[in-house]
């Protein structure tokens, strides 16, 4: 998916756009940052209501290209300008996370699947 099927499926804005050509073809929504290093695909693009500097840092140790703020919140402008520095594209929606994941899940954004090791 492009950003611009991103932003459309969740009523959303692009705050800071991708370096290049951006594809994405996997979504892991969460909250907390270390779920995220533990399971993502590169292609991935990171859900979340964080919108503080350590959800830039973690996208950018697990490369990931795109970060989708939900839930309305806007983050502070050093966030952003974190975004623009290491080439992470920043979009917000206003819609909850459940709603932004359905959304993109039918539009054609897959998650990734089982997790290896679970019970």
């Amino acid at each position: 998916m492009k950003p611009e099927e991103i932003i459309a499926a969740v009523d959303g804005q692009i705050l800071v756009a991708p370096p290049s050509e951006l594809n994405l073809v996997y979504g892991c929504a969460s909250d907390l940052m270390s779920d995220v290093l533990n399971l993502t695909h590169p292609r991935t693009l990171l859900i979340t209501g964080l919108v503080n500097i350590q959800s830039i840092r973690t996208a950018e140790m697990a490369d990931l290209p795109a970060i989708l703020f939900v839930r309305g919140k806007v983050p502070p402008p050093e966030t952003l300008q974190l975004a623009q520095e290491v080439g992470i594209a920043v979009m917000v929606s206003p819609y909850r996370m459940f709603d932004c994941c359905g959304r993109l899940f039918q539009a054609g954004l897959r998650g990734l699947g089982k997790v290896k090791n679970a019970p």
